[in-house]
């Protein structure tokens, strides 16, 4: 088992977080980064976290009911409610993107409606299709600047946060470069594989599909990584998989052997059936 160290320029300098999509992961770690950026001032960090959320969804009645949305804030977008809640609250002026990620989004030249180009430190991924995550997969390798990928995603019961290093013009190719969620577990990001992508239709629907706080465990597991990576400066575990349900977590080793072991277990058996099947071979 290998240590992972944090990328040096990250301890003297602001931290540039984007957060891709606002739901019920999403915005629960959204809501957890303040709490974050005041304790990597606390440990001396000069600068803390400047956060951007991006998302074309409007709050609809049915997020009421496991996202920290309000009736009243129904028709608006979702990461400009949560975006001006925290910077109310804590008196910051953190940043929302009314709008879809697209290809271009993470492009270094990106400057879009007026604005400037993002460029990212760390993505960290709520998406719920195959398909937005193959885009983030994609635009954060070849040409990106983007240090790190953290991905966390869910099924009912279970989940992974995954923390990777993209290969692309700051990650170069070598033996201890974490690896991402889509080069473990390519199945993640294959849009092939999206079969329902439709908004649930009601109270109901959206609880069944998913357990009550699925996604406040998988973001405070996720938080707690990136609170021990800026604190320590390094790690041993890049991710975990989560099961609510049995009440169990499996972490991820950052072990090259591992990974390697898993890349041949896929190529040679198929997709695996699950994630947390993956995990435990």
């Amino acid at each position: 088992m290998e240590t992972h160290r944090l990328h040096a320029e990250l301890l003297s300098r602001e931290v540039r977080i984007l957060v891709v999509g606002c739901g019920g992961t999403g915005s629960a770690i959204l809501g957890g980064l303040p709490y974050l950026h005041q304790a990597m001032l606390a440990h001396g960090h000069p600068c803390g976290l400047s956060v951007t959320v991006i998302d074309g969804d409007d709050v609809s009645p049915f997020n009421c009911v496991r996202q920290p949305f309000s009736r009243s804030e129904i028709g608006f977008n979702k990461g400009i409610v949560l975006m001006s809640r925290i910077n109310l609250f804590w008196g910051l002026n953190w940043k929302a993107i009314p709008r879809p990620l697209t290809s271009e989004t993470l492009t270094p030249s990106y400057g879009g409606h007026g604005e400037p180009a993002l460029r990212p430190d760390i993505v960290v991924g709520c998406v719920d299709t195959r398909a937005a995550r193959a885009i983030i997969s994609e635009t954060t390798a070849g040409r990106s600047g983007v240090g790190y990928w953290l991905d966390v995603g869910n099924s009912a019961s279970t989940g992974q946060f995954i923390l990777g290093e993209p290969q692309n013009a700051r990650n170069k190719r070598s033996r201890t470069r974490l690896r991402t969620v889509a080069e473990l577990y390519s199945e993640v990001a294959d849009p092939a594989l999206d079969v329902d992508t439709e908004p649930s239709c009601s109270a109901v629907e959206a609880l069944d599909r998913q357990e009550s706080f699925v996604n406040t465990v998988l973001a405070q597991h996720t938080l707690a990584l990136l609170a021990r990576l800026f604190r320590y400066g390094e790690i041993r575990h890049h991710g975990a998989f989560v099961d609510i349900a049995a009440s169990r977590s499996i972490p991820l080793a950052i072990d090259p052997l591992r990974w390697r072991r898993t890349k041949r277990q896929e190529s040679s058996k198929g997709r695996r059936p699950s994630l947390m099947t993956a995990a435990e071979s």
